[in-house]
């Protein structure tokens, strides 16, 4: 009797984005020696647009972990191998083909593969257990030695390993004894002891983000218009609403009646919607609203947005905002949901802020930035009264808006929020 011949699988990583080069292996949920199936879910990547679950397209026994959590693997590199038995060859005649898996996403290929020969990898798997620091074999001695924890050492070098320096730097000076019958030293105002710099990594959504914004901040040129408005109605209507049987379960926020009015603002001018094109040099109008929604998220700042916003109903709407902000939060948005975007929105309000000037979104030419909702002494029918009262904020690419336009553009969504049955009237 003889064993059964077993193959290798190696599962890349994928493409989960467009264009995407790298991305973090967040976590494993599979160790060496477990067995997988296929569609099972294996770890955990974070892109710089997205967390993203990996199945794996294979079945069998884990040999090896290619990656360690959070090293930052490319497009293309092999992240874990599987052991599985060798299936039966088809027959050339019965017409049957061996099925091959690919890249999460993109379905299974029918028919066998030729892959080039490649240069055998030699990896430390000691090194690569998920939650162990990297570091070399000197530097685990000089840790002991010294009584470092490396789980705790921040790493400086090149793949996220830790040195000799950072091992040092880590080390916690020992106390010099104190004689029981020495007078106790009146304490000194000073510097508290410990590290003085904390270093983060800027790698993922951060990483992507300022990315972008710079790029958008020195490319278009920004102008910002202010408006504050009294919202008293439409914060009546808010609380109308919720008591609405058409409406139950849905939770109705100032958000949602803030992006009904740019939406109706933005279908009373239409050219607001619209992107530069540098290369083609070309105004790019667009006939659809994939509304942005500005999301901050323990990854970062993150822009999902809403596809089709603008042939949405109120309820549809009120449903897309609630899943657009819980899906990010949770860090589940996918890659998609987070590409092209045509004008956004941004609750400053929500951290107490009155104004801003925001920042475009790349390939976007507007950005509503929405204040606190605040009571504030208002001049209202000829008398002063507190009132509901907030400040919007509009920035907007003046190679695609100018001035009369954005104005336009603000002061229709300021009218709206004044008086909200303009709603109805100017739909």
């Amino acid at each position: 009797m003889t064993d059964t011949p077993s193959r290798l699988h190696e599962f890349r990583m994928p493409d989960v984005g467009e264009g995407l080069t790298e991305a973090e292996i967040l976590k494993w949920h599979v160790r060496q020696g477990d067995t997988v199936a296929d569609g099972q879910i294996i770890c955990e990547i974070e892109t710089a647009k997205a967390v993203v679950e990996l199945p794996c397209p294979f079945e069998g026994v884990v040999q090896e972990l290619r990656f360690a959590e959070g090293q930052m693997a490319n497009v293309g590199q092999v992240i874990i191998s599987v052991a599985a038995d060798a299936p039966a060859a088809a027959s050339p005649a019965s017409g049957a083909l061996n099925r091959e898996p690919v890249l999460v996403g993109y379905g299974v290929a029918q028919g066998t593969t030729k892959r080039r020969p490649r240069k055998p990898v030699t990896v430390d798997v000691a090194s690569l257990v998920p939650g162990r620091a990297l570091a070399k074999p000197p530097v685990r001695k000089l840790a002991k030695d010294l009584g470092v924890d490396l789980a705790a050492v921040l790493p400086s070098g090149p793949g996220g390993t830790v040195t000799r320096d950072d091992v040092h730097a880590a080390v916690v000076p020992v106390p010099a004894p104190v004689r029981v019958d020495a007078p106790v030293p009146e304490p000194v105002m000073g510097p508290v002891p410990g590290p003085r710099e904390t270093r983060i990594p800027v790698k993922g959504v951060r990483k992507a983000t300022a990315a972008a914004v710079t790029a958008s901040a020195f490319t278009a040129p920004h102008v910002t218009e202010f408006v504050t408005v009294d919202v008293t109605r439409t914060m009546k209507l808010v609380q109308d609403l919720k008591q609405d049987p058409e409406l139950t379960g849905r939770r109705i926020t100032p958000l949602l009646l803030v992006a009904k009015a740019l939406l109706t603002a933005i279908r009373r001018n239409p050219e607001v919607n619209a992107s530069w094109d540098e290369a083609a040099q070309q105004i790019v109008q667009k006939h659809y609203v994939h509304l942005g929604v500005a999301a901050a998220t323990p990854r970062g700042l993150l822009v999902p947005n809403i596809k089709d916003a603008d042939a949405l109903t109120l309820p549809q709407l009120a449903d897309a905002l609630i899943e657009l902000v819980s899906t990010a939060r949770l860090g589940k948005t996918p890659p998609g949901v987070l590409q092209g975007g045509s004008v956004t929105l941004t609750n400053i309000g929500v951290f107490g802020i009155d104004t801003g000037t925001p920042i475009l979104n790349p390939g976007e030419s507007a950005i509503l930035a929405i204040g606190a909702i605040r009571p504030r002494p208002w001049v209202h029918k000829g008398r002063i009264r507190s009132r509901q009262v907030v400040t919007l904020a509009l920035s907007f690419d003046h190679r695609v808006v100018d001035g009369e336009l954005g104005s336009k553009v603000l002061s229709d969504v300021a009218a709206i929020l004044e008086r909200p049955k303009r709603l109805i009237t100017w739909g």
